[in-house]
């Protein structure tokens, strides 16, 4: 659905889908991952096996007015036939289900969509009677059985107005609402009283690349409040007619968390304005296990039956839904609060959601992705290039393969031959290269395999008909999502992927390996009325503009508006951090550490490149020093509430020293936000260059045939960004101070300073009298 200057554009199946859809949610029935293809083939073997007389793919549309509303139907024709005493529309749709079964009344939504068509059709030509047929092909025995029905206008006229109707109750209620938050917006007001240095230059740039219908990539540093900056004028811009919809995307749960606050605090000034923020299925879901099956879940069961009342109950009694309002919506009307928040975000002004709602070609919100009005605030951009890497890659184990066929029934005969055959494509790899010690690395994709994965998607299409859903193997069924996976990024293959295996402990994984995200992310994008790409650390500029394709695109950087003098910068030239000569370094890092900390009691962080070496370090550290401070050490794959209890350690006004022992580029460099005295001083070894792998070399390789610098764009970039990252976690406002220490002789060459950001100088080499000069300045701001 779109609303284009007063008039409302549906088309045939959303309009039915919506009025008419009823019964259960049924994950299973989700599954048929091949079905579009093959469903597209049968639709054309169907048309071609028709007369002279049958046209095919006809566009119909049928523009009509009620209670005020102008509408536009629209949808196209499988086929029409015409012969000379009767037009008949022809709807075909393919199945796995016995023709046996099928009967008229076999899926409600299939007849009415004919329906539609028939009506729409005869209106058009001022038929009186006309006929509605579906046409019914069966994918395994190629079999077809037809439904044929005669109606007179009146009849159709009367459906298709009834159902009309229905719809316009609601879209009366959306264009009533959109009055009502325009004219809010009008009125809307900075939300704080005066605008931070920055915040203002920023907002205009948001609004200007909005109403000009740029992409804009903007470096703004922390404190400026890129969240309200860009939001803000994102609403104004809404409120003017500019947009319809706007995506706050990001990366982490704390980024969406503020863009919540944000949100609330605009709520709370008067303005009306709808906004959601969608949640994990795994992680919203009521269930112990994820199960969307009526027999599992209650909240599946007959989900369609409910699932409109709690739209309209959550639209008519609230404006911003968070996971809790979600929940208890969800819980009230008995639905499933995934799929309810999903279809109630077709309703809402503002979407906060992760990244793969908008870019994951498994799981994006396609059914956002066609209007052109809609505005796209990318928060954390820099999360975005590695995150795009991942979305448009796929990967195949050989173990999994194994371990899907290991337990299967025999009814699962063809499925388990399917896997064989695949699991021998794996081997084969592992006999003719690695045991050979020969790479397997291809610029062309492994058509050789795609054969071999679409007939097992097809065979468990037919198998899963047959099965209790209950029943299916999780391990068959886990794998038959990664295979649909694989296959779809057949589809977007080109020169900016790579194919390559590799022997991960013994398992053989075959993976398309997306090197350079840049042109996918651009099409995405291109849907968008504007695109908005911001983040505290978008350096280099020029590296970021090329991979999150923007090369011709505006670029601004905004200084910091903090006062600088109350970060003290310093950089520990005379230690290498490089791996051959970590082992030396650790008595050296503990005396920096040791030199910072003794000088003020207080909060520290202390980042390494690895976990190794952070435990080698603090293992020296206790057998030089003892443990006369509190130590706390990340370990590795922390829960939510292991992550919180870290950061509780680390309170205001804190009587004993505190060190936080943590990885560079992990969960406690990035999104976290120790304001005041709750951290006071930030120490980061290493240049945060990622490790040495077969990716990085790729992408390094990728880059320097496109005449780029591969090792800078493979290491250097991302590694400094996590340094910047790092440092980011000192100074989150202006009462703020403390110290930055860098430990890597590598900081001091001019490639690295040349990366600083403008208000990383001056920096000074590390001295107790520099150390004891700042505190003494600014010891009083964290008293």
């Amino acid at each position: 659905m779109r609303i284009c200057e007063n008039t409302v554009f549906v088309s045939v199946r959303d309009l039915i889908e919506f009025i008419l859809k009823r019964g259960s949610l049924d994950s299973s029935s989700m599954m048929s991952a091949s079905r579009a293809v093959l469903g597209t083939k049968a639709h054309k073997k169907v048309q071609k096996s028709m007369g002279d007389n049958y046209t095919s793919e006809v566009i119909l549309q049928h523009a009509c007015s009620y209670d005020d509303v102008s509408f536009v139907i629209e949808g196209r024709a499988d086929g029409i036939i015409e012969n000379i005493d009767l037009i008949i529309i022809d709807e075909i749709k393919s199945t796995t289900t016995s023709l046996d079964v099928i009967e008229e009344d076999y899926n409600p939504l299939h007849l009415a969509q004919v329906k539609c068509y028939a009506f729409m059709y005869a209106f058009d030509k001022k038929l009186g009677t006309i006929g509605a047929q579906l046409t019914y092909y069966n994918l395994d025995t190629k079999e077809t059985k037809r439904f044929l029905k005669l109606y007179d206008y009146e009849e159709l006229e009367t459906f298709f107005n009834d159902m009309v109707a229905k719809y316009a109750a609601w879209i009366r209620f959306y264009i009533n609402w959109c009055s009502l938050r325009d004219a809010s917006l009008k009125s809307l007001v900075f939300p704080f009283d005066t605008y931070r240095a920055g915040q203002r230059e920023l907002a205009v740039h948001v609004y200007k690349s909005i109403v000009n219908k740029t992409k804009l990539f903007v470096n703004a540093p922390t404190g400026i409040g890129k969240t309200i900056s860009t939001l803000f004028p994102s609403l104004k811009a809404m409120g003017e007619g500019q947009a319809s919809k706007i995506f706050y995307i990001t990366a982490k749960t704390i980024t969406r968390t503020v863009a919540e606050n944000a949100m609330n605090n605009i709520h709370l000034g008067g303005t009306r304005i709808k906004c959601i923020t969608l949640t994990a299925k795994d992680k919203i879901c009521f269930c112990e296990t994820t199960n969307c099956t009526p027999s599992h879940c209650q909240h599946a069961e007959g989900h369609f039956d409910r699932v409109n009342a709690a739209i309209w109950d959550a639209l008519n009694n609230s404006d911003l839904f968070t996971r809790d309002v979600i929940e208890s919506f969800a819980k009230k009307h008995r639905v499933c609060p995934f799929e309810f928040a999903l279809d109630l975000a077709l309703w809402v002004d503002v979407i906060i959601c992760d990244y793969n709602y908008i870019f994951d070609p498994t799981v994006a919100l396609k059914r956002f992705l066609d209007a052109r009005d809609y505005i796209l605030l990318v928060d954390e951009a820099h999360n975005l290039v590695d995150r795009a890497r991942d979305m448009f890659s796929a990967s195949l184990s050989k173990r999994k393969v194994l371990a899907a066929k290991k337990d299967l029934p025999k009814s699962y005969s063809a499925v388990k031959t399917s896997l064989t055959k695949i699991n021998s494509y794996l081997l084969d790899i592992k006999k003719d290269y690695f045991e050979n010690d020969i790479a397997f690395i291809k610029k062309d994709m492994p058509k050789d395999i795609y054969p071999l994965l679409r007939t097992f998607i097809n065979l468990c299409d037919k198998q899963f008909q047959k099965t209790s859903k209950s029943a299916i193997d999780n391990d068959l069924l886990d794998l038959y999502f990664e295979i649909y996976g694989f296959l779809k990024l057949f589809e977007f293959y080109d020169e900016k992927y790579i194919t390559y295996a590799n022997n991960e402990s013994g398992d053989v994984v075959l993976k398309l390996f997306c090197i350079d995200p840049s042109y996918l992310l651009g099409e995405i994008m291109t849907k968008f009325k504007s695109v908005i790409l911001f983040s505290a650390t978008l350096l280099p500029i020029d590296y970021y503009k090329y991979l999150l394709c923007g090369m011709n695109d505006t670029a601004i950087r905004l200084d910091s508006p903090f006062d600088k003098s109350k970060a003290l910068r310093l950089i520990a030239s005379d230690v290498s951090t490089r791996y051959q000569d970590r082992a030396n370094s650790y008595s050296h890092i503990c005396q920096y550490i040791k030199q910072v900390v003794d000088n003020h009691l207080g909060n520290y962080f202390v980042f390494f490149p690895s976990y190794k070496y952070l435990m080698d370090v603090y293992t020296r550290f206790v057998e030089m020093y003892g443990t006369p401070y509190a130590f706390h050490i990340q370990s590795s794959n922390m829960d939510e509430s292991e992550r919180e209890s870290f950061l509780s350690q680390f309170e205001e006004n804190p009587r004993d020293t505190h060190i936080g022992f943590c990885v560079l580029g992990g969960i406690f460099s990035e999104g976290i936000d120790l304001k005041y005295d709750r951290l006071i001083g930030v120490i980061i070894i290493g240049v945060g260059l990622p490790q040495l792998c077969l990716e990085r070399s790729l992408i390094e390789n990728y880059f320097n045939e496109l005449g780029k610098d591969g090792y800078h764009y493979a290491y250097t970039y991302p590694g400094i960004n996590k340094v910047f990252q790092a440092a980011g976690r000192l100074i989150r406002t202006e009462q703020d101070a403390g110290i930055i220490l860098l430990i890597d002789d590598r900081f001091n060459n001019a490639l690295y300073k040349n990366l600083f950001p403008a208000e990383w100088t001056p920096y000074y080499p590390v001295t107790i009298d520099s150390i004891s000069h700042f505190w003494g300045r600014f010891s009083n701001l964290l008293v």
